[in-house]
């Protein structure tokens, strides 16, 4: 029976939830537009046929942004605050560490204002997250973060600096533009910048939503994405798309129910932007995993990318729908320990993140303004709907090989991959 590709290619459920979502405007985590969202994805699942939809609220550390400022000389150049940057105004000398490599921060720079990119090298093995090159900063000694973009358009990105144990960073920390960051390393090196921050950091509420579909067994595989997105752009790509996945693919195994052997659990997530607090907060208490799938970043491109993290009955799922639909898929062995899935897969459950291959490094349009409804297609979207519907159905067979794996085989994947240092010094080591 395969009426349900035909109904996926004409259907416009999901798209119109990620309309839904990019109009809201401001979904950080805590805000009043993350609750509607939260909302408004409850009532999507609900409308394609989930069971006992709902919305569970949790305590999260609010950051609300306020002014922020690059002050060089007689010029103010244009930044924006990284989230859970403290609100502080530093001066220092400016020090251009270029890509922020581990090795560029071996030194004294005590009263320093760091200036790193948002990217490594393609010769670099690992990607360097933001949070680890703001972390080196602060334990090498420096007095704020200015963290400049590798995408040209005048485009600073933002990104969180804290954690959900540590939710507000030790320096104030700001993003700027490419251009700004190629102007200030040219024309202020080594001469005294000031970086100024102004932010409130309320407490607030966050939340998850869930709904389950397929037949009622103990155990589930875990269909997930996050709701949250940074306040200064629509959050389009990250991650209202993922979002907008999940009620799609939902409606597409409410029709498929026949083919589920095991309850199929969605969960979208709030407060992901902010430390992945809400994967957090379910991970923590989730007895009934059998497998994660989680999406972020999908609909960048028109092939899908899984990182599966060594939990080869995941990926072989993805190469046989890729197999079986003539359609190009990727699977990277290694993990990825900067979304969702991760709180899970840190306990050893069986997990992949999804999003698609660019062909470039790093996060593109996202995390800045230019994550826009206009970059996404609707030809992509529902491509990958079947086949993640697919995917999903080759996981929640009864004979899937979803066998979880020790704690020190995790730990050690990583220390192969060169995380495990930079985790230790963020406070994400979890073993």
């Amino acid at each position: 029976m395969t009426e349900w590709i035909g109904d996926t290619f004409t259907s416009d459920v999901g798209w119109s939830h990620l309309e839904r979502l990019v109009d809201i405007g401001d979904r950080m985590a805590g805000s009043k537009g993350e609750h509607r969202a939260l909302e408004a994805t409850r009532e999507a699942l609900a409308d394609v046929g989930a069971r006992d939809a709902r919305v569970d609220s949790f305590p999260v550390q609010g950051w609300v942004r306020g002014d922020s400022a690059v002050v060089a000389g007689d010029r103010t150049l244009p930044s924006i605050a990284l989230p859970r940057s403290p609100s502080a105004s530093a001066t220092g000398r400016l020090v251009d560490l270029g890509d922020g490599l581990p090795a560029d921060f071996d030194r004294d720079l005590s009263g320093d204002v760091v200036l790193v990119s948002s990217t490594v090298p393609d010769h670099v093995d690992r990607f360097i997250h933001r949070r680890e090159k703001y972390y080196r900063a602060v334990e090498a000694g420096a007095a704020a973060f200015v963290f400049r973009n590798h995408v040209p358009g005048q485009l600073p990105p933002t990104g969180s600096v804290g954690t959900e144990d540590a939710p507000i960073g030790d320096i104030p920390a700001v993003g700027v533009s490419k251009e700004v960051g190629a102007q200030l390393a040219r024309r202020d090196a080594d001469t005294a910048v000031t970086v100024r921050v102004d932010c409130e950091v309320p407490e607030a509420e966050s939340g998850n939503v869930h709904a389950d579909v397929g037949p009622d067994t103990d155990a589930a595989v875990y269909l997930t994405s996050h709701v949250d997105a940074h306040d200064i752009a629509e959050g389009a790509l990250d991650n209202g798309a993922g979002t907008a996945m999940v009620v799609e693919v939902a409606r597409v195994l409410t029709e498929r129910a026949d083919d589920l052997d095991t309850r199929v659990h969605l969960a979208c997530f709030g407060s992901e932007e902010v430390g992945l607090v809400g994967s957090g907060h379910d991970a923590a208490t989730a007895d009934d995993v059998r497998a994660v799938c989680n999406l972020d970043g999908v609909c960048a491109g028109r092939t899908l990318k899984a990182h599966v993290g060594g939990f080869d009955g995941v990926g072989e799922a993805f190469e046989r729908v890729g197999r079986r639909y003539d359609h190009p898929v990727t699977v990277v062995p290694e993990h990825l320990p900067h979304s969702d899935h991760w709180p899970f897969v840190a306990r050893g459950l069986p997990g992949c993140m999804v999003s698609a291959e660019t062909g470039d490094r790093g996060r593109g349009w996202g995390h800045t303004e230019a994550d826009t409804l206009d970059k996404l297609e609707a030809r992509t979207f529902r491509e990958q709907a079947v086949l993640l519907a697919e995917v999903v159905v080759e996981l929640a067979r009864a004979d899937a090989d979803l066998e979880a794996l020790p704690g020190e085989q995790v730990a050690a994947a990583l220390e192969r991959q060169g995380e495990a240092e930079g985790m230790r010094l963020t406070g994400d080591w979890p073993f």
